[in-house]
């Protein structure tokens, strides 16, 4: 073990001034966050739950936002299809499966959203 670790200092050393310096920096730095001895949890509780009001203001938007994304997907995969069926094209059948499986997709998902977050629509 004490083989490895001379190796890596030796690495260190070959590596030039600006390089050790950053190298010192950062794991002095990694050493130094990991001490915590405040042990009053306060402050990070106070910080998730602002931030979870925060986050429940933007799921009705949200909501909104997918059921018009769901719409879009609907449109612009009816305009394909179509086109498609007048093309005589072989997978208008696959098409039209994955335009409503998006949109099943899109629309399940503006309702579980509301449900993830814990929030009553």
């Amino acid at each position: 073990m004490f083989q490895k670790v001379k190796r890596g200092m030796k690495r260190l050393y070959a590596l030039p001034k600006k390089m050790q310096l950053l190298a010192f920096m950062l794991l002095s730095g990694s050493v130094a966050m990991a001490q915590n001895s405040a042990g009053d949890y306060s402050a990070g509780t106070n910080a998730l739950s602002s931030v979870a009001e925060e986050i429940a203001k933007y799921v009705p938007i949200m909501v909104k936002l997918c059921y018009a994304i769901a719409g879009v997907v609907a449109i612009v995969g009816a305009i394909s299809v179509y086109i498609a069926m007048n093309n005589e094209e072989q997978d208008v059948k696959k098409k039209m499966m994955m335009v409503v499986g998006a949109c099943i997709f899109l629309i399940a998902a503006a309702k579980a959203l509301p449900l993830f977050f814990g929030i009553a629509a």
